[in-house]
């Protein structure tokens, strides 16, 4: 059973992890694989909005995608972009990645590799990401200006979509750890944390939402 105060703390770490950027024209977008495909429709979007001329998809396998995206996360991305019109020639994969850190050094290398000049770049993720995800990339490449973006959805109609409440929910707990620890070990840059997100973390790990924690 989640209780009302469960749903309380999860808005919080909802809320806190989200960097409410708002999207503008970059060089490059990079979309973070994962389960979720609404990353690749979200990347779509922004490409016909017209706020960058070139995509890369990131991402092989993990526990939640191997059965469901065998190909990898990021070949499965290509080809929702392609159905959705996008043409093949905007769009790179990198199949291999297997955490955030690798998302961004090996986009930023094939990136490299294939001469394009990036100044800027849209970093496309699930919303309860994009917090952890900006300050990795942040750490890992500082050169360029980053804009976080994911799906405009509130937390309950990211649960709604999900069909799993204690699945999100132990998700944001496992990403606000690691944005609480990664730091200290080199992985992102450091970040303010409030103390009522600090408090709301820790009422929901003694809740036993403990599943993705390192």
């Amino acid at each position: 059973m989640i209780s009302e105060q469960d749903r309380q703390d999860a808005q919080l770490l909802w809320d806190y992890q989200q960097m409410h950027h708002e999207p503008r024209p970059c060089s490059v977008a990079i979309g973070l694989g994962s389960h979720d495909l609404g990353v690749a429709d979200t990347t779509v979007d922004l490409y016909r909005r017209g706020m960058m001329p070139l995509i890369v998809f990131t991402g092989a396998t993990s526990r939640t995608t191997q059965d469901r995206m065998p190909r990898g996360e990021a070949e499965h991305y290509r080809d929702r972009a392609l159905e959705l019109g996008v043409p093949a020639d905007v769009i790179l994969v990198e199949p291999h990645a297997r955490n955030t850190g690798q998302n961004i050094s090996l986009s930023r290398a094939l990136l490299e590799e294939r001469g394009a000049t990036v100044a800027s770049v849209l970093l496309v993720s699930k919303p309860y990401e994009e917090r952890r995800a900006y300050a990795t990339a942040r750490k890992l490449w500082p050169e360029v200006e980053w804009v976080s973006a994911s799906t405009p959805l509130t937390f309950p109609e990211y649960v709604e979509s999900i069909q799993d409440a204690r699945l999100v929910i132990d998700m944001l707990v496992g990403a606000q750890q690691r944005i609480m620890v990664y730091p200290q070990q080199g992985f992102m840059i450091e970040q303010h944390i409030p103390d009522d997100v600090i408090k709301a973390f820790e009422r929901l790990c003694r809740g036993g939402f403990t599943s993705r924690l390192i």
